[in-house]
């Protein structure tokens, strides 16, 4: 398990049976932007495993944030690779359904 936390922000990594699963809690936006970007590279770059972003305890998203889950999106779209947003809480779910993006994100509410 991998951990990357400051005060705002925390994501934890975990690998089982093919899966990288990243828990994001806290705030993501432009102040923390390096340091989520810095613990999703190599996990993208890994097309035999899957990736899933659990944002359970994700209190808040800006712009930023909302980018990098697209950028991620479509790096693991062009390698034919799994990509999971899951337990998307109200406030961002709301978010992703005004701009248009929760139809990009394969919806899965259970954790693996």
């Amino acid at each position: 398990m991998n951990t990357n936390r400051n005060d705002k922000f925390n994501a934890i990594t975990e690998t089982s049976d093919g899966v990288n699963i990243v828990y994001l809690s806290g705030e993501l936006d432009l102040s923390v932007a390096p340091d989520f970007r810095l613990v999703m590279e190599p996990l993208v770059e890994e097309p035999s495993q899957d990736l899933i972003i659990n944002l359970r305890d994700l209190k808040y998203i800006d712009s930023t944030g909302i980018g990098i889950l697209l950028s991620i999106l479509k790096a693991r779209h062009g390698m034919e690779s799994r990509f999971v947003v899951q337990e998307v809480p109200p406030q961002i779910q709301k978010l992703f359904d005004m701009t248009g993006i929760a139809k990009f994100f394969v919806p899965q509410e259970n954790s693996q």
